[in-house]
């Protein structure tokens, strides 16, 4: 590859290539290194340029290729880096590499949308979990308490009238009679 200091032989030259051809030598030249191409058309606005449809296909694949690879840094995912730029791609060839990188960035994207449901979902399910620990731990506390006054009221009863007690409070104190026990542990 030539280099474009100053004390470098140039030589200006002007080319004329058909339209068909222009793609292909503009990228040939271009992976040469070998040339700068200079603008001799300046006030024409982007939008009035040959081309310019082309231009926004390869800043449109550009941006999301930024994403997929800000995504992948983010995940701390190694990237294989050869050092070299692959060819320019032919015109067809761009079709199915916007398809591709279409498909890549819709369905990172759904990734990314369905991570952030399920973090929330996580975080919601676990706050639930703690509050029912913590409820579970009140009604076993509760209940206890229930228990040992229904047994204390029982020892003061005389024997035989103890006997003769209706014991429905007491199975209610030992959970007993239908109360539901549930661990969340």
């Amino acid at each position: 590859m030539g280099s474009l200091y100053r004390s470098e032989e140039m030589c200006l030259c002007q080319l004329f290539l058909q339209t068909e051809a222009a793609y292909a030598c503009v990228a040939e030249l271009g992976e040469l290194g070998l040339v700068q191409f200079r603008d001799l058309n300046p006030d024409v606005n982007a939008f009035q340029r040959k081309f310019v449809n082309e231009v926004r296909r390869c800043d449109e694949m550009e941006r999301k290729l930024r994403f997929l690879e800000k995504e992948i840094k983010k995940d701390a995912v190694p990237m294989l880096d050869t050092g070299e730029n692959p060819d320019a791609p032919q015109p067809r060839e761009m079709i199915d590499l916007e398809a591709t990188f279409e498909k890549l960035e819709n369905e990172l994207r759904e990734v990314n949308t369905n991570e952030e449901m399920l973090k929330k979902n996580f975080l919601e399910l676990t706050e639930l979990k703690h509050i029912l620990r913590k409820t579970q731990a009140f009604f076993d506390e509760a209940g206890g308490q229930q228990a040992e006054a229904a047994m204390a009221e029982l020892a003061a009863m005389p024997p035989d009238q103890a006997m003769n007690t209706d014991t429905e409070p007491l199975d209610a104190a030992l959970g007993r009679g239908g109360n539901m026990f549930a661990n969340f542990g």
